[in-house]
């Protein structure tokens, strides 16, 4: 299994995000990736389709039921408000939550272990 290195700043978060769908599903777990987006219609106005602002890019479950949100960074990624916020708000009813860069840092936060 490839898993990324955090210190790697020039890895994309689609890359690692990618890398941490594929560890997770190997460990047995069920993840998937939240796509957001954001175009502008003929008449001028903007039209946001996906997740609300701030959820996180991975969400999944493992065997047990126990549900996680991953927010996906590089190594010089920073978390918005927005993500930090849906990050404890989740935490606090009894979701495993966290920021990860790498596959590593994710099994970990899937595991209960960050």
């Amino acid at each position: 299994m490839s898993t990324s290195n955090p210190t790697t700043p020039n890895k994309p978060e689609h890359q690692i995000q990618n890398e941490i769908r594929l560890a997770l599903s190997q460990a047995g777990h069920t993840a998937f990736r939240i796509n957001v987006g954001k175009f502008l219609l003929q008449d001028g106005r903007w039209f946001d389709v996906g997740a609300p602002k701030g959820f996180s890019d991975v969400v999944g479950f493992r065997a047990d039921g126990q549900i996680f949100f991953i927010e996906v960074k590089n190594a010089k990624g920073r978390p918005s408000k927005e993500q930090l916020h849906f990050i404890e708000m989740v935490k606090s009813k009894g979701a495993l939550a966290g920021i990860a860069r790498s596959a590593k840092e994710a099994l970990e936060i899937v595991n209960g272990g960050k």
